[in-house]
């Protein structure tokens, strides 16, 4: 049996040998900050097995797959200590996520935050013990007993679920005993530092109809300092959440008549219409045209398209003259009859398409959050049809847009190429070319990337595009996916060299991609000091007193007439409190009026960082303001 190395180079095993071994033979140091290993793309424990051919990379705690395991192991920890503290618990599920792991709970118990130092205290007490983390293997009827007897229904359901004659994986780690597929680590001794986060409802299996159960969200770390970090960033976070600054700068709001449905306020509109209108302007020069479809279209077409089959419970439905419809939940059938409503040359591809489409998405109500997750958005999609030979151009320039796109606003970003998933349409020959070509136009332009494993659309593998803020969180944004399905299923053709009809390739790229998420993001990337050239309200004058408010009008309107955004704060209150509530408001500059400034017609500026500027000229000023706004300048 061969396994080989990221470096290429290549060991040789007996089956049913340890990841533990394979580590250790490439260096005991390496094995000693390891907590497993990706094996042929999947995530294993150090004492589990390989028993095949095999591409192996350790990973540590800091890497993603590390996480996972450290925080899978910990969710385990927390409910052992909730055994322990709350006898008579009965446990759901109990994952690790991207931000740290969670575990659902039945109890009579209602959990609140004044229980989680308790339960954090007996988790650390738990982990010093260096409890084993062993992985037991019985058969179907065993497990049912074990769980029946253990009185934890939700494990039973759970087994009952599983295909018959498939054996059972558990995991002990001391008194502790879970239905678990793993990964985890070998031992409790690693998990240093915990704490729980936060306690929320989830329906059993996110269904309605099913009992409401208690969630309690965590984290843990090898050490304190970790630990300490992650609240430093946790609290900046908070600081910046967009639904307060949202709420503060007056720029959008969700009510409940229309809950994951959000309203935009004049201020939110000024910031959406001011990204959105410099976007198309960008598109324009590289070559999209633009086109709108409806909101609404027949069920017939969504059959066609594959999302009947594959995206259904997902989207909503209607009746028109007692005819079945859908609200789309996807932009790309429409562009596709866009394209297919005139017959097209060889000499007519690359067709680039832009539509900022609205769409809509079911989601539970548990999940919804803010502007980044909701029932209806707008996605800045384009779809290019072309010829198989143009893909890597087209993908190549798609590439090149993301880039100025994203470092515009100042994001570093990751790329992963996500692959073909367990629920897809077409054949897999079709799947394994289109893969190719997206690897090899990554791997042409030199552009590191890392594989995720099944998460590519139903129709065709992606490139995803993770943005990192200010505060070096990531974001999934942007992708750009490579389609032979849809093509086919609307008979698209176009006319070759030669007078016969051919396929043409379709790529699907959204790279702000739900643009109420993208807004949700820069709000928070930039804690809502926005740019000059985005900012709702760019200047606010504040005369010292109201004999002044005539003179601050005018300047408002000299500014207006140069194209600016102003407002003149001429209340009766004192003229600090005004700056300070400007400054609130992270207007990007202030102009203080008085005696001194009338008389003088210069101006006294000070910026939103709190830097003043005495005796500015008023046509110097504009036109720095202007070179600003040209520059997309990024100032705090």
């Amino acid at each position: 049996m061969i396994i080989k190395l990221p470096d290429g180079s290549e060991k040789e095993y007996e089956k049913g040998v340890k990841v533990s071994k394979v580590t250790q033979d490439i260096s005991m140091g390496l094995y000693r900050a390891s907590v497993g290993a990706v094996v042929n793309g999947e995530i294993r424990g150090n004492e589990e097995t390989i028993d095949e051919d095999a591409e192996f990379k350790v990973v540590k705690f800091e890497d993603k797959e590390g996480k996972q395991i450290f925080w899978h192991t910990a969710s385990h920890l927390m409910a052992y200590a909730i055994q322990e503290l709350f006898p008579g618990t009965k446990f759901a599920i109990g994952p690790a996520i991207e931000t740290g792991f969670y575990y659902d709970l039945d109890s009579e118990h209602k959990f609140v935050e004044e229980d989680f130092k308790k339960i954090e205290d007996k988790m650390k007490e738990l982990a010093k013990k260096d409890f084993e983390v062993e992985r037991i293997e019985i058969s179907r009827e065993e497990a049912l007993k074990k769980f029946e007897e253990m009185d934890q229904s939700y494990k039973v359901e759970l087994i009952n679920d599983l295909p018959e004659g498939e054996n059972i994986t558990l995991y002990k780690m001391g008194d502790f005993i879970d239905l678990c597929k793993g990964p985890h680590l070998t031992s409790t001794k690693s998990i240093k530092s915990v704490k729980l986060l936060s306690t929320a409802g989830a329906y059993w299996r996110g269904d309605s109809n099913n009992k409401m159960l208690q969630r309690i969200y965590g984290i843990a770390f090898e050490k304190q300092k970790q630990l300490d970090e992650f609240i430093e960033r946790r609290e900046e976070a908070e600081k910046r959440d967009h639904r307060k600054i949202g709420k503060d700068l007056d720029l959008f709001s969700i009510h409940e008549e229309g809950p994951g449905f959000p309203f935009f306020h004049p201020k939110g509109m000024i910031l959406r219409n001011n990204l959105l209108n410099w976007w198309r302007d960008v598109l324009e020069e590289n070559g999209y045209g633009e086109i709108k479809t409806p909101v609404i279209l027949n069920e017939e077409l969504w059959h066609k398209s594959g999302h009947w089959d594959h995206y259904k419970e997902n989207m909503y439905f209607t009746k028109i003259d007692e005819a079945d419809y859908a609200v789309k939940p996807m932009n790309c059938p429409g562009s596709v009859l866009v394209y297919g409503s005139e017959p097209h040359s060889y000499r007519d591809l690359p067709l680039r398409l832009a539509e900022f489409g609205l769409v809509h998405r079911h989601e539970l109500s548990g999940a919804l959050h803010g502007l980044f997750r909701v029932r209806a958005f707008t996605q800045d999609d384009a779809h290019v049809y072309c010829l198989f030979d143009q893909v890597k151009d087209e993908v190549f320039k798609m590439i090149e847009l993301a880039d100025y796109l994203y470092s515009t606003f100042g994001f570093k970003y990751s790329i992963e190429l996500s692959t073909r998933p367990d629920d897809y349409m077409g054949d897999l020959e079709s799947w394994e070319l289109a893969e190719s070509s997206l690897k090899e136009a990554l791997e042409e332009k030199g552009i590191p990337y890392v594989i995720n494993e099944g998460d590519g659309a139903f129709y065709g593998p992606k490139i995803d595009f993770h943005l990192e803020d200010a505060i070096g969180r990531t974001w999934q944004c942007g992708t750009i996916q490579l389609d032979f399905q849809m093509p086919e299923n609307f008979d698209l053709t176009y006319i070759n060299e030669d007078g016969e009809k051919e396929r043409p390739v379709m790529l699907h790229r959204a790279l702000l991609g739900s643009v109420e998420r993208f807004m949700g993001i820069l709000i928070e990337h930039f804690a809502g000091k926005f740019p000059l050239w985005l900012a709702p309200v760019q200047i606010s004058i504040i005369p010292v007193s109201d004999k002044y408010n005539d003179f601050a009008n005018d300047l408002k309107s000299k500014f207006k007439d140069e194209g600016f955004r102003v407002e003149v704060d001429g209340r009766a209150e004192k003229v600090g409190k005004k700056i300070r509530e400007a400054q609130l408001k992270k207007i990007n500059y202030m102009l203080v009026i008085g005696e001194q400034e009338v008389e003088s017609g210069k101006l006294s500026v000070r910026k939103r960082s709190g830097e003043e500027l005495k005796d500015v000229d008023f046509d110097k000023f504009v036109e720095e303001l202007k070179e600003e706004i040209k520059n997309k300048t990024i100032t705090d």
